[in-house]
């Protein structure tokens, strides 16, 4: 999940003055304390405003201009928080366009030691390259400058962008893995993901590197994440390392695991620990009270748990990833474990990981693939087979290796074998989730994005109507595609779910075929209204902009419409 410069609101980048060369490995030498800034300032460490952010700026009889993460995006009339910790002289804020022109000001005097100062920006145009610049006529130290617009998701302070956000949300998702997969074992030893260091006030958190290469502010950290899955309605599924990184590693890696050295690992058993006690303990706990301080005093009711990540299944993992397992189960055995089975669908770490759970009888294994569109066509009955006395799945990183219509039919098809699966599939997500323009590091991506546009894929709207269109309730059906051609079948797909909470059949139709086909529908088990909410996803295989269309007919018309070629439809109706 991308944060910073993406779904994190925050929109100036390197506000604290903590981006180093080893973000980037020591390859961009412009990847310093002064990245994204610019003007008359130094860099300071003397008497910082936290030891943990140990730099800031100086400004003398000058200024400072910061350029966010590819311009800043403000439009006409809204309203922008800006903060900053200073002490000094007197000094001015203003937001400017690239040709020079201020779009909005204010002024501000601090003290002679640090506070942390409070103004409302209110833009005076719309423009999506404009940068933010502070001045003053004497001397001023600055740390922590941030801009965030008083629109954010749910308009949470530190909040999140609010059409990312709301893009997530309209996929009505019943779960959110974070803060990742690989960013949680990280690169490197030290570069494994610290929950602990994500939470508490902002100037506080310990900031490092991601091994895709760029900095983490830890703005968004595991409290607005907890807080933006109730926000969604959704469960929380954090994703902690298994006291192993990534076994691929620029720090010590190059395929082989290593670990966090035995003697450490009882601290970091017991971090997991207090991550389930800052999550659901009472405010009389020691985790609970700092929930309860940042502003939730109640818990967050946390089901579930994420140990490890693609994994090399070896003995260094196993007898860490043992402690951590078996430490969760003995002090909160309501707290279902998901464990992990490597980044393939099949092979040793497959074979081991599996027999790792089945060992320890985990409640469920998160399978990790990414495929060609043929492999989901051919392969609807992966989980046919599965022995359904064993750990469930969670089918956590899955994609076909592009946003055409094609990759996404061929998702869409085979998602109707995970729903008929659903009694081992217990959790499906596609991914990555998010993608900036001109960043992009991995293909395919579910959602792109730049400063002040979304463009969802059309892999995205099959994910939305899978996410709209649920049911806790699989209904075996007779409904018909083709006349039995086992060729054909490969390229047709049916599920028919029930769904209770609303009284409603859902029926899904894939169609990965060049030709139409009409369905033979029967639904003599059920007594429908005679009104059906149809709604049609099809283009050409190289389509990448098709978009659903939904329209209200007959129950009659549904069940005899043509399916036309390369379509995916979802037939929705009530039931009497």
């Amino acid at each position: 999940m991308l944060a910073d410069g993406g779904l994190y609101g925050e929109l100036i980048q390197n506000r604290d003055f903590e981006y180093a060369l080893h973000d980037k490995k020591e390859r961009d030498e412009k990847w310093n304390a002064t990245m994204a800034w610019s003007g008359d300032f130094k860099i300071a460490k003397e008497n910082p405003i936290h030891p943990n952010n140990p730099n800031y700026a100086v400004i003398s009889k000058g200024n400072i201009s910061n350029s966010g993460f590819d311009g800043i995006a403000i439009k006409a009339n809204e309203k922008y928080d800006f903060s900053v910790f200073a002490k000094g002289s007197k000094a001015v804020v203003r937001l400017k366009s690239t040709s020079g022109e201020i779009l909005a000001e204010a002024i501000f005097t601090p003290s002679a030691s640090w506070k942390k100062i409070n103004l409302v920006l209110k833009s005076s145009k719309t423009v999506k390259d404009a940068h933010l610049e502070i001045s003053t006529n004497g001397e001023i130290a600055v740390d922590m400058v941030s801009l965030f617009p008083q629109k954010t998701f749910k308009n949470r302070k530190n909040g999140l962008r609010l059409d990312l956000a709301e893009a997530i949300a309209d996929m009505h998702p019943k779960f959110v893995r974070f803060p990742g997969g690989c960013v949680a074992h990280g690169d490197g030893l030290h570069n494994i993901y610290k929950w602990k260091n994500t939470v508490g006030s902002l100037e506080s958190r310990i900031p490092m590197r991601n091994i895709w290469g760029y900095h983490q502010s830890m703005g968004l950290g595991y409290f607005e994440y907890f807080q933006f899955c109730e926000d969604l309605g959704a469960e929380a599924v954090p994703v902690l390392a298994a006291g192993v990184p990534c076994q691929n590693s620029s720090d010590g890696g190059s395929g082989r695991q290593f670990g966090i050295p035995i003697e450490d690992m009882d601290e970091y058993v017991q971090d997991v620990l207090d991550l389930i006690e800052y999550a659901n303990g009472s405010v009389n706990t020691t985790w609970g009270k700092k929930r309860a301080e940042a502003g939730h005093p109640k818990p967050f009711n946390l089901k579930y748990i994420g140990i490890g990540n693609e994994d090399l299944i070896s003995d260094v993992f196993e007898e860490r990833y043992r402690m951590i397992v078996k430490a969760v189960q003995q002090k909160y055995p309501e707290i279902i474990v998901i464990g992990t089975v490597g980044p393939f669908f099949e092979g040793t770490d497959y074979n081991e990981g599996w027999k790792l759970a089945d060992d320890m009888k985990l409640p469920i294994v998160d399978e990790h693939y990414y495929q060609t569109p043929g492999w989901f066509i051919n392969n609807q009955d992966f989980y046919d087979s599965y022995d359904r006395s064993k750990s469930k799945v969670y089918l956590g990183e899955y994609a076909s290796r592009g946003n055409k219509f094609y990759n996404a039919l061929a998702e869409a098809l085979y998602l109707t074998g995970v729903e008929r699966n659903g009694d081992v599939v217990e959790m499906a997500s596609y991914a990555p989730l998010l993608a900036k323009e001109k960043h992009t590091q991995w293909n395919p991506d579910l959602i792109y994005f730049n400063n002040d546009e979304v463009k969802p894929t059309v892999n995205y709207f099959v994910q939305k109507l899978y996410g709209q269109n649920p049911g806790n309730q699989y209904i075996e059906s007779s409904i018909k595609l083709s006349d039995g051609n086992p060729e054909v079948n490969k390229r047709i797909g049916v599920s028919v779910v029930k769904d209770d909470a609303s009284g409603d059949l859902i029926i899904k139709l894939v169609n990965v075929l060049p030709v139409a086909v009409t369905p033979s529908i029967e639904a003599s088990n059920f007594s429908l209204l005679e009104n059906a909410d149809y709604i049609l996803l099809t283009g050409t295989p190289e389509n990448t902009s098709a978009r659903p269309v939904s329209q209200k007919i007959t129950i009659k018309e549904a069940f005899s419409k043509e399916l036309p070629s390369y379509s995916f439809v979802v037939i929705r109706a009530k039931i009497k």
